[in-house]
């Protein structure tokens, strides 16, 4: 008989398998993410992750909607209470913070494609969404505050995944630069406004 303490495994489940991926994913990069290094992290076999998720796409399909999830929570979060361009400020720096926060989640939002995948679909449209409401202290018509919405979108997206990726190489500060794309932003969505 040993005289070791019994280990307590925990129990697999779909929830857990997600979490210990997203993990992963964020301390050692989104490559790191195979089944067979989650299900070590798991202290199982690969065969019995198979009982909770069903392909390695699917996980990183799961990843990436996490992703988008995490992204439009911070965004509501940091705009509460704040309109026009302090809004728009704070999301972006939210955005930042995400991608800083969660590197390897975040790049799993480019990872699986969207199109077609109504549930992927609308979690895009969400955080495109909750952009176009920090917008509506602008003059804007209905399709002008989507336009904008994508505007702000795509250069937060750009900006933070070049800047996670070294993609800034100069050394002038990417905080001034950041505070230089807002401003930017701010005065173009101010010039579209309806008359």
């Amino acid at each position: 008989m040993s005289s070791q303490p019994a280990v307590k495994r925990r129990s697999l489940s779909p929830e857990l398998v997600l979490d210990t991926a997203a993990t992963l994913a964020d301390e050692e990069g989104l490559d790191s993410v195979t089944l067979t290094h989650v299900a070590k992290k798991l202290g199982t076999s690969q065969p019995a992750l198979y009982r909770h998720i069903d392909s390695y796409d699917e996980l990183i399909r799961a990843l990436g909607l996490r992703g988008r999830e995490v992204l439009a929570d911070r965004l509501i979060e940091s705009a509460v209470g704040l309109a026009g361009d302090d809004a728009i400020e704070a999301m972006g720096r939210a955005w930042r913070g995400v991608v800083a926060d969660h590197p390897g989640l975040y790049a799993a939002t480019d990872r699986y494609p969207c199109a077609g995948d109504a549930e992927l679909e609308a979690a895009v449209n969400r955080v495109v969404e909750v952009l176009s409401l920090s917008l509506s202290t602008y003059d804007l018509t209905d399709d002008e505050r989507v336009d904008a919405a994508r505007a702000l979108r795509s250069a937060f997206h750009g900006f933070a995944h070049l800047e996670n990726g070294d993609g800034h190489p100069l050394d002038q500060d990417l905080d001034e630069s950041f505070t230089q794309l807002i401003e930017l932003l701010c005065r173009g969505i101010r010039t579209i406004q309806t008359s």
